[in-house]
């Protein structure tokens, strides 16, 4: 792959086994290496957008930090559309139905982490309904999704 030995006999098409006749080659082959890693990169670029939840929302831009993510399980995801639709990872849940469910996916997890999307046009008393019902479920550590970007209201950003 990458270290031979290079004969360097002086032409007479013979191979002498003389002191100093053979060497070790000195260069490195990384041509492998390089097309690797860019089949690596390739597949993560193409994977990384596929690990977002696939309900889209519209969701509103703040300037608040991003939570640490040390759990091991999988971030439970509940998403609530512009038109008002609850959703629990992509499978759409009825309202009245949303506790009971939420019980049983507790009842199976070992984490009370749960991250909320709400669209940005989903009224204020919708999202804290929902986020009571994630009370009741079980969950009691909610986090509120948000874009990066938006005004920092300390009076030195935009």
């Amino acid at each position: 792959m990458g270290a031979g030995v290079t004969e360097t006999s002086g032409g007479t098409g013979r191979r002498r086994r003389g002191r100093g006749r053979s060497r070790p080659m000195a260069e490195i082959n990384v041509t492998p290496f390089v097309d690797v890693m860019m089949v690596l990169l390739i597949i993560f670029m193409v994977a990384a957008p596929l690990m977002t939840v696939g309900v889209p929302v519209e969701l509103p831009k703040t300037a608040a930090n991003a939570l640490p993510g040390e759990d091991e399980e999988e971030p439970l995801t509940v998403t609530v559309t512009a038109e008002g639709i609850v959703t629990i990872q992509t499978s759409e849940v009825p309202r009245d139905e949303l506790v009971a469910r939420l019980r049983a996916i507790a009842a199976e997890r070992d984490s009370t982490r749960v991250f909320l999307r709400a669209d940005g046009a989903v009224p204020y008393a919708d999202v804290m309904q929902v986020m009571g019902a994630l009370n009741r479920g079980g969950f009691a550590d909610i986090g509120l999704v948000t874009d990066m970007g938006g005004p920092e209201l300390d009076g030195q950003g935009s």
